[in-house]
């Protein structure tokens, strides 16, 4: 017979579970008659060949080489070789069990088959003991996948995955438990059932600071914004205790103190300690002597001298030494100018400028700012992507930057400003992107926008007080293309992108009351320069009763106006001058008591001839939500002073002169904080002395603004101004110089201070929250005029701008002052407002 023996070499599983090494490899008795009595004494032999079984997903090619044995190496049996090849499989992973077992021996070679048993595979995992919410989150942080090896290694991060879900959740007792479960539709495959248990959120109680000698525990506590006490009356603090946001707290602390001089300050350490009701979080900081600025030096600056740099810089000898305000003094400056503007508002796009503390002396720093100014960039093109529905000119009209103009960074920001304030684009989406070329001097200017809906429909209605329920439709076309009408093809549903407004409403109550509008504007008339043209057409019909007879007493008004306008380059470019004639005609039908003051038999015709001027600046950055700018209008209307000329037919002929001014300001407090401030004036007067002031284009405040018809006593032209609190114009409870039976004021002013909060930002519906104090009234004499009596209010609100819909409002106001009452009636304390459109009184 031939040699073919076999040796065994079975290697204990157990002892590879446990970890340790293999065990010795326990050999079969050979009986070779060329050796008998040396078969337990070690052989050399050189490997011949290895093959692999039990392997049904592993390649056997792969894994012999993983064994780090190769055919022809010397190899002694019993010896390390194999055991060292096992150890080698074994750490893959991979593998539940090892044995290796002689093929056959010939000669001096030596044949080894390495029997191996695959690690199953992951078929599906489930969760157990939490809902399905949390499953899905934890399915998308594990990532486990479908056909991987189930190796220890795998478990042990899979429930460290999840532990860690739950930690930054609060939840730092949570247990992880992994059972295995055989797939019976795969083989070799298993199900791992997933069980959490989540134990209680546990909460930090109290943080406390050690070694903070300057600044207070609880000064020190306001600078972490997510690391929070839970306790009272902390009521909306989570206390939760997340590691990552803790870290990012640690920094902002860390922050606050460079900035207030401290640049050493250290944390040495941070701990958590358990006790029953929550946890301790305890956190010692070094914070290392106060410095101050000592001497500021420039080295390399050619274009502008030290004394300029240093008063745009303005830090002076002794201030306290801040890395936050010089890096802001010196790059980017939100409340005023900074060095690196200086250069780059000039073209100098490659400046760059190095601060370099060049001696410490005891708490004091002297500092030398180098300068590399670098030469003046040129615009070379200017792109412009993600405008799939405005037209390229529209967009374009609107920068600052233009090929072969010097590079500015101010103009770069304004003309982010100005495609914001078009209406059309998503403002926080707004993409900047200079992509200098050094090489040749010039710059690139890449902008990226997102469109969003600019169109808007209403659909609404109101009470309006003696005319009942009032019904409004209205469509507002803002970025209209009267161009593209003539093609069938752009209707879809109107032709746009060339930034025209198209708007049509039609407000009505049946027979007694009705409202028609139409107006178009082009803002760029002949498409070279911002010159502005509108149009307009009105018509209202108000009936003392809800038919059609003559009798019954009705008002009839039709109206045109054409406005110019343009934008002015000094007192600088937010500028805008804008000249307006207008014509109204009344005809009153035995109008009721008010028609009567101005015509004798409460019927007739009367006129308006308005020519009006209103300059404006406007610098907000966003109208949909505010963050910072400020909008400044004062106008004036003027109609021709017949009374003057002595014209024979006064009385049909209507005459005044009424100025407005409003201003607004809009001023970032912290984060997303913003406060607005507001004051709005008004007068109206006559030219003759002799001649009483009419009942038109009066002032009547109250509620939220909205003016409905339907009075007998109702003259159009009315301006109605909004004081939240109290109730509208035409209630009971109205203001003095607002009710039905009142023309109305002939002088008024209003304050207003709002703080806004935005809850989302998102173009489809931006959502804020306010609160607000106003305060008002308007007088029917200048006689009674006394700008400290004052209605005043406060309350909570909300704004809802759908670009659908436009700007819905919501407000609940509380009057503090009593107003007059008519008999019967009962003023209410807290009032709700409802308010459509943007208000800007």
């Amino acid at each position: 017979m031939s040699s073919s023996y076999h040796k065994l070499i079975p290697v204990a599983a157990l002892a590879l579970t446990l970890g340790v090494a293999p065990l010795v490899p326990v050999f079969g008795q050979v009986q070779t008659p060329a050796n008998l009595a040396a078969a337990d004494e070690p052989q050399r032999y050189t490997l011949g060949g290895i093959t692999i079984s039990g392997a049904r997903y592993l390649d056997p090619n792969t894994l012999i080489g993983l064994s780090g044995l190769k055919i022809g190496d010397p190899i002694t049996i019993p010896g390390e070789e194999i055991g060292q090849a096992i150890r080698k499989l074994w750490d893959q992973g991979i593998l539940g069990d090892v044995s290796v077992s002689i093929a056959r021996v010939e000669g001096s070679k030596v044949f080894l088959d390495f029997n191996l048993k695959e690690r199953p595979r992951l078929s599906k995992f489930v969760f157990e003991g939490i809902g399905k919410g949390q499953s899905e989150e934890l399915r998308n942080k594990i990532k486990l996948i479908r056909g991987k090896v189930v190796t220890d290694a795998l478990l042990s991060n899979t429930r460290t995955q999840v532990r860690k879900f739950y930690t930054n959740k609060g939840y730092l007792d949570t247990k992880v438990s992994i059972t295995q479960k055989p797939d019976s539709s795969l083989s070799n495959s298993v199900v791992l059932a997933i069980n959490v248990d989540r134990g209680s959120k546990v909460k930090i109680r109290e943080i406390v600071f050690e070694g903070n000698e300057a600044f207070t525990d609880g000064k020190l506590k306001g600078k972490f914004k997510k690391t929070k006490e839970k306790k009272f009356p902390k009521l909306f603090n989570s206390g939760k205790y997340q590691a990552k946001e803790f870290a990012d707290d640690k920094q902002l602390l860390l922050d606050f103190y460079n900035a207030q001089g401290y640049r050493d300050a250290t944390i040495v350490s941070d701990s958590l300690a358990r006790f029953d009701d929550g946890l301790r979080l305890t956190v010692r900081v070094d914070e290392g002597p106060k410095y101050y600025f000592r001497n500021i030096s420039w080295k390399g600056n050619y274009l502008y001298d030290d004394k300029t740099l240093a008063s745009v810089l303005a830090i002076k000898e002794g201030s306290v030494y801040s890395k936050e305000t010089l890096d802001k003094r010196l790059n980017y400056n939100p409340t005023g100018q900074d060095v690196t503007s200086l250069y780059m508002n000039d073209g100098y796009l490659f400046f760059q400028i190095e601060p370099v503390e060049t001696r410490v002396e005891g708490d004091s720093i002297d500092i030398e700012m180098r300068v590399s100014e670098g030469v003046q960039a040129r615009v070379k093109d200017v792109n412009v992507a993600g405008n799939t529905k405005t037209s390229d000119h529209v967009v374009r009209r609107a920068l600052y930057t233009l090929p072969g103009d010097k590079f500015s960074r101010e103009n770069l920001i304004r003309s982010q400003r100005e495609l914001a304030t078009l209406g059309y684009f998503d403002p926080e989406k707004i993409g900047l992107n200079p992509v200098p070329n050094q090489a040749d001097g010039t710059v690139d200017i890449n902008y990226t926008v997102e469109e969003k809906p600019s169109d808007q429909i209403t659909l609404s209605g109101g009470w309006g007080g003696y005319a009942g329920f009032i019904g409004t439709v209205g469509l507002v076309f803002n970025n209209f293309s009267l161009r593209k009408a003539g093609d069938f093809h752009n209707w879809t549903p109107v032709p746009s992108g060339d930034g025209q407004r198209l708007a049509l409403n039609v407000q009505a109550n049946g027979l007694q009351y009705q409202a028609y509008s139409f107006s178009f504007t082009e803002p760029w008339l002949g498409g070279r320069k911002p010159n502005s043209l509108s149009v307009s057409l009105t018509k209202t019909i108000y009936r003392n009763g809800s038919s059609l007879d003559v009798n019954s007493g009705s008002l009839k008004t039709n109206g045109a106006s054409i406005s110019l306008g343009r934008r002015l380059r000094w007192p600088d470019d937010y500028f805008t001058l804008s000249n307006a004639l207008s014509v109204t005609q009344y005809k009153l039908n035995n109008y009721g008591n008010l028609g009567r003051e101005f015509f004798p038999t409460g019927s007739g015709n009367a006129t308006n001839i308005t020519f009006n001027t209103t300059l404006a600046r406007n610098s907000i950055d966003n109208p949909t939500f505010t963050r910072r700018g400020s909008s400044l209008a004062l106008s004036v209307n003027l109609t021709p002073p017949y009374s003057l000329f002595g014209h024979p037919s006064v009385t049909e002929w209507i005459e005044f002169h009424k100025w407005m001014f409003d201003a607004s300001f809009f001023t970032p407090v912290i984060g997303k904080l913003v406060l607005n401030t507001r004051a709005h004036f008004g007068f109206i007067g006559s030219y003759n002395s002799g001649r009483p002031i009419g009942p038109f284009e009066r002032f009547k405040l109250g509620g939220a603004g909205l003016g409905y018809g339907g009075s007998s006593n109702f003259i159009a032209g009315t301006e109605y101004i909004g004081l939240r609190g109290y109730a509208d114009p035409n209630d009971t409870n109205s203001l003095p110089d607002s009710r039905q039976n009142a023309a109305g004021g002939v002088v008024y002013n209003k304050f207003v201070m709002e703080m806004r909060y935005p809850v989302s930002l998102n173009p489809a519906a931006t959502v804020y929250v306010l609160g607000f104090a106003e305060a008002g009234n308007s007088f029917d004499q200048y006689t009674n005029y006394n700008p400290y009596k004052l209605y005043r209010s406060a309350g909570l609100g909300a704004r809802i701008f759908m670009s659908a819909f436009g700007l819905l409002g919501f407000d609940y106001g509380w009057g503090f002052d009593q107003v007059p009452r008519v008999a019967g009636s009962d003023q209410k304390s807290g009032i709700f407002h409802f308010i459509i459109g943007q208000q800007i009184r």
